[in-house]
C-alpha cells in the first residue's frame, strides 16, 4: 500500500532544518504573500494568512520557515517539480501536533504541501538524503523519500489552520523530524523558473502526555480514466502514450500509479469514463473526526462515502460542485464510529472540456488523463483523519 500510495504526494507542505532556519513562538511568522499581481489564469497569488486562533491549554507555537529563497525548476520538460526540505522541531520531549498552518510566501507557484513525520528510528537516512543532494531539499516525485515516514498535515489552496478538539493530535515522538513537500508548479511560465519561494510553517504543539488522543491519515485513492474530448486529438489522446508521458515527467513510481490503482479499484480493468471511485475496506474499528478531498483543475465533484449501497450508508464528504481554490479539511459535526468491515468509497468527476475553458490549461495538450503529479494531470484523493478505536 505504500507504493500505491506514493500517488498521494499532492497536497500541502513544511520547511528547512531548523538549524539553518528560524525558530520562535510569536504566532504571526514574518513569512507572507509577496506583493504583487498573480499571471493571468493563475490559481493562486491570493494567499493572505489569518491570524492564528488563540492557544488552547498545554499549547504553544513553533515558527519555522526555509532558511534560503529557493527557485524550482521542472525536470524532465515538465511544469512541475516536486522538493522535499528537512525541518528540525527539536523536540526532546513528547509532543502532539495539535495544528499547523502553512504559509506560502510565493503562491503564485506553490500548488499545495504535504507533511510527514519522520520517526526518531528514521531521522539518520533523512539527514543521509538531504545531505548527500546538492542545493537545497530534495527532488521527491511521489512521497518524501524516507521510509518510515507519516503524513500528519497538509495544505491546498482554501485550506487554514483545522483545529479539532484540543485533546486530538498527531503523536511527535523526541528525535523526531519533518519533511515539508511542497509542489511547485510553473505551467504559467512553460516550466522555466517561476520566481524564488521562501515559505513557512506555524506548529501547533503541545506538551501533554495525558489524555491525548493519536490521530492519523488515512488516504483513499481512486483511478482517473478521462479521454480526450470528441474535439480534441492528438498523440497523447492515446492511454498508453499519456502513461509513459507521466512517466518521462515524474518516474516509474508515478507512471505505475494509475495501473495499480486499476487493480486494487476495478479489479485490472480500466473503464474510459468521468466519474470513477474505489472501495476501501476498514481493517479495525476507528473513529473519523474530520474529512477533505483533493483533485486539481478537472475536477468537477467528489464524494466519501462510508457503506455505500447499504442501509446503513453515510455521506461523510459531499462537494458537488468542486472549487480548486477552496479544499479546506472538513471537521464532521460529530465523529464517526467505524468497524472492521466496513467499506470507505472516494469518488470523483472530472470534465474535459475544462482544458478548453480554463486560462491555466489552456495551450496545453490534449490528453488522455491518468493519475499524475502534475497540475495539468488529475487526482482523485479523499483524506480521512481518524484516531483507532470506536
Amino acid at each position: 500500500m505504500k507504493q500505491l500510495l506514493r500517488v498521494t504526494a499532492a497536497l500541502t507542505a513544511v520547511v528547512l532544518v531548523a538549524s539553518c532556519g528560524k525558530g520562535s513562538d510569536d504566532p504571526q511568522p514574518a513569512a507572507t504573500s509577496p506583493a504583487g499581481t498573480s499571471p493571468a489564469g493563475s490559481h493562486a497569488g491570493h494567499f493572505s494568512a489569518p491570524p492564528a486562533a488563540p492557544l488552547r491549554a498545554g499549547e504553544h507555537f513553533q515558527n519555522l520557515s526555509m532558511p534560503a529563497l529557493y527557485t524550482p525548476k521542472a525536470p524532465n520538460g515538465g511544469t512541475d517539480e516536486y522538493r522535499c526540505f528537512l525541518i528540525d522541531p527539536k523536540l526532546t520531549s513528547q509532543a502532539y501536533l495539535t495544528g499547523s498552518q502553512f504559509l506560502p510566501q510565493n503562491a503564485d507557484i506553490v500548488h499545495h504541501a504535504i507533511f510527514f513525520r519522520i520517526g526518531p528510528g528514521s531521522a539518520d537516512a533523512a539527514r543521509k538524503l538531504d545531505a548527500g543532494t546538492p542545493g537545497d531539499g530534495w527532488t521527491c516525485f511521489g512521497d518524501s523519500g524516507v521510509n518510515g515516514d507519516t503524513w500528519v498535515a497538509s495544505w491546498a489552496p482554501g485550506a487554514n489552520e483545522t483545529l479539532l478538539a484540543p485533546n486530538l493530535g498527531y503523536p511527535m515522538p523526541p528525535g523526531s523530524l519533518m519533511v515539508m513537500q511542497i509542489h511547485y508548479n510553473l505551467l504559467a511560465t512553460g516550466g522555466k523558473a517561476g520566481g524564488a519561494d521562501q515559505s513557512a510553517i506555524r506548529l501547533r504543539l503541545n506538551d501533554s502526555t495525558t489524555g491525548m488522543t493519536p490521530l492519523q491519515t488515512s488516504l483513499l485513492p481512486a483511478p482517473i480514466e478521462l479521454p480526450c474530448t470528441a474535439s480534441e486529438s492528438g498523440p497523447l489522446c492515446d492511454r498508453d502514450a499519456a502513461i509513459a508521458d507521466v512517466t518521462k515527467r515524474f518516474g516509474a513510481d508515478v507512471g505505475e500509479q494509475e495501473a495499480q490503482l486499476v487493480k486494487l479499484c476495478s479489479r485490472g480493468q480500466p473503464v474510459a469514463g468521468p466519474t470513477q471511485h474505489c472501495d476501501q475496506p476498514v481493517r479495525r474499528a476507528a473513529t473519523v473526526y474530520a474529512v477533505a478531498g483533493h483533485m486539481h483543475l478537472l475536477g468537477r465533484a467528489i464524494t466519501i462515502e462510508l457503506n455505500p449501497g447499504t442501509p446503513g450508508a453515510r455521506l461523510l464528504l459531499d462537494v458537488p460542485r468542486y472549487n480548486f481554490d477552496d479544499q479546506a479539511i472538513h471537521p464532521l459535526a460529530e465523529p464517526v464510529a467505524l468497524k472492521a468491515g466496513d467499506k470507505l468509497r472516494v469518488t470523483c468527476t472530472h470534465d474535459a472540456t475544462l482544458r478548453s475553458q480554463l486560462p491555466q490549461l489552456q495551450g496545453t495538450a490534449p490528453r488522455y488523463v491518468v493519475w499524475g503529479d502534475g497540475t495539468s494531470d488529475e487526482m482523485c484523493l479523499g483524506l480521512v483523519i481518524m484516531a483507532d478505536g470506536a
